[in-house]
């Protein structure tokens, strides 16, 4: 049974766990601040992204989906960056 194996969603996993494993490193070895909680929701995005792109499948569809999807993941990150600086 050689059936061709499409292994780019194992990469884009891969690079979720690593950026996951990122974020806890960042989280609880790096002192607190306005710098490790903005690496950390840039990281979120970045995730959100990858996971919308390839695992949902928006890769494939029209800007107003995406940019629907990616204005979700900035208000959501805004709100979280607002509440943090209050």
């Amino acid at each position: 049974m050689n059936k061709l194996i499409n292994h780019f969603p194992t990469r884009i996993w891969l690079v979720l766990v690593a950026l996951t494993i990122l974020t806890f490193v960042i989280g609880e070895e790096v002192a607190q601040g306005r710098a490790v909680m903005l690496s950390v929701l840039a990281i979120a995005f970045i995730k959100g992204q990858l996971i919308a792109n390839y695992f949902m499948g928006l890769r494939h569809v029209s800007w107003l989906w995406r940019g629907i999807i990616m204005g979700y993941f900035v208000v959501v990150g805004g709100m979280v960056a607002i509440a943090y600086l209050l």
